[in-house]
């Protein structure tokens, strides 16, 4: 059977671009089709300052969220990555195959190192490495597809050229894994800031909407919206980004196709107010189960503990005999 592992980072509160373009797939999709992994990754926030206390409820609230959102606990393992030891165990041994120029091109280090300088920080060397950790995750559990947006496609492909070479120099190891970006909606804009992805923290948050944001506080964020010039209502992404972002927001809430639904709209206030309630109506039942999960914490507790004792037992044999293959002399106790 086909595996798939894929991950949330808890660095701020999961978004409807989150929602949109990954949890859905994986709920309504991703665990019935195939053996699915689905992860806090926890240890990939700890690359630029943190609070510790807020990584914590972040990441139980990913959790939480995950399951509230459909992911079935029987069907696919949902756990903590820093609560399984192979995760960090795999990321170094890749790390003595991967160069400092693989890592100095990733996009997104460029991008977070300037962030982190601008705000006068040091950047941690964790931020450079981190692909190499991402790539650990994957490959430690043998997975053949890692559902993407088009934004992490560069570390997936990273990942592949590090089993490949790993396999090579060392033996068969690795399964290459492919990435499986979602076909509708893998880009959910920000709402004030329609050329930049909708990500999860802002210095206001007044163009993301949060999964767990009130209806009158995501009715008032879509309403207002940052559109475009003139008053046609047009799918184009480069000369209406704005109107762009809410036709596909409501054509992947309701379904259809944002280009035909341009053609039912005669003003932005129209398409703003449906865009609204469509986003609205597609929280309301991952909302109320949340709120159902949170009143329960010893079930949550219970799904990760045995989805981390799930993942451990797939992940090891694997992490295991890359250990061997790159040639570390094993513990006494096994090699008696």
């Amino acid at each position: 059977m086909t595996r798939i592992f894929s991950g949330v980072k808890p660095t701020g509160h999961l978004t409807l671009g989150n929602y949109l373009g990954a949890i859905r797939q994986w709920a309504e999709v991703d665990q019935y089709r195939a053996e699915s992994l689905f992860s806090i990754v926890d240890l990939h926030a700890l690359t630029v300052e943190h609070d510790p206390g807020r990584v914590r409820r972040l990441s139980r609230q990913a959790a939480t969220l995950l399951l509230a959102s459909g992911i079935d606990p029987e069907r696919a393992t949902v756990f903590v990555q820093s609560h399984v030891d192979e995760h960090a165990r795999l990321s170094y041994l890749l790390e003595c195959v991967a160069s400092d120029g693989e890592m100095r091109r990733m996009i997104q280090y460029k991008e977070k190192s300037v962030l982190e300088q601008a705000r006068g920080g040091s950047v941690r060397l964790s931020l450079l490495t981190y692909p190499v950790l991402m790539a650990a995750d994957i490959l430690a559990y043998g997975a053949d597809e890692v559902p993407v947006g088009d934004d992490q496609t560069q570390h997936v492909e990273l990942t592949r050229d590090l089993a490949a070479r790993f396999n090579q120099r060392y033996g068969q190891t690795f399964v290459v894994p492919r990435a499986t970006p979602p076909k509708v909606a893998a880009r959910v804009m920000d709402l004030q800031d329609p050329t930049s992805k909708m990500g999860k923290s802002h210095d206001t948050g007044a163009g993301i909407v949060y999964l767990l944001d009130e209806p009158d506080v995501v009715r008032k964020k879509v309403m207002r919206a940052v559109t475009d010039s003139g008053s046609e209502v047009a799918f184009d992404r480069d000369s209406k980004p704005g109107v762009s972002n809410l036709l596909e927001i409501l054509a992947a809430c309701r379904g259809g196709n944002p280009e035909a639904l341009s053609g039912v709209y005669e003003s932005y206030g129209a398409l703003k107010k449906d865009a609204a309630e469509a986003v609205v109506e597609l929280l309301r039942p991952v909302q109320e189960r949340h709120k159902e999960l949170v009143a329960d914490p010893m079930y949550v507790e219970e799904v990760l503990r045995r989805g981390a004792e799930r993942a451990r037992g797939m992940a090891k044999p694997t992490v295991d005999g890359a250990y061997r293959a790159i040639g570390l002399l094993p513990p006494v106790s096994d090699a008696r």
